[in-house]
């Protein structure tokens, strides 16, 4: 695996490359997208880093895994390829958009516009085999990703990290409150979601505000 990363970024994350954690984790992905079919494609897997660059990160989102269905995954967390059907988390996200910000339900469900004007999609693991949820976790992937997260903390101010569901709040940790902002939800998910833990959050309007009165220019979550 090649790591093609945008070159932003690599100045903070080239001592995570170098230590053998990180080796482990390259050989490991290497023999199984040699072996399985996995997701996303391998030059998508840094797609959230190379879609937004360091210096343009405002705003934080975090997913678990990539979807692990047939050609879904695009290296964006929650976000599928164009063409493909919406899965139920990104649905939801959809009717919460519509909802907060009075917008049109999107036609497609690449994230990509998203993450061009400063919005990181960050999976907590990038890859996934086939038809098989979590199968990268625990090889190191949460290693380097809690690094990056606390790398944008320590090295950034006036971020928005938008924390949904039980796991993604756990990276509150490793956040400083004191120079971000932390919005916290349910999953989008629709357990989540019919629970009561989702619908109503208005996270799009509110991230807007918070990054207009960091004197940063609002995201324009419309994707047409």
């Amino acid at each position: 695996m090649n790591v093609s990363i945008d070159p932003s970024w690599k100045q903070y994350l080239q001592a995570e490359f170098d230590k053998p954690y990180f080796k482990s984790l390259v050989e490991f992905i290497k023999s199984e997208y040699k072996n399985y079919t996995c997701f996303p494609k391998g030059p998508q897997i840094f797609n959230a880093f190379n879609h937004c660059s360091f210096e343009a990160v405002k705003v934080v989102i975090i997913g678990q895994d990539p979807y692990h269905g047939i050609g879904q995954a695009n290296g964006l967390c929650f976000s599928v390829n164009e063409g493909i059907q919406h899965p139920p988390s990104l649905k939801n996200i959809f009717k919460e958009l519509e909802d907060d910000l009075n917008i049109d339900y999107p036609i497609s469900g690449n994230l990509e516009k998203w993450a061009d004007q400063g919005i990181l999609l960050l999976n907590a693991t990038l890859t996934v085999r086939a038809n098989q949820a979590g199968s990268h976790q625990n090889k190191g992937w949460e290693t380097f990703t809690d690094k990056v997260i606390q790398i944008l903390s320590e090295q950034k101010e006036n971020i928005v990290f938008m924390l949904w569901g039980g796991y993604a709040r756990k990276k509150k940790k490793l956040i400083n409150t004191n120079k971000h902002f932390v919005l916290e939800a349910g999953h989008p998910s629709p357990l989540s979601a019919n629970r009561g833990y989702w619908f109503g959050n208005k996270q799009f309007s509110e991230t807007n505000s918070l990054l207009l009165q960091a004197g940063l220019s609002a995201i324009e979550w419309s994707l047409k």
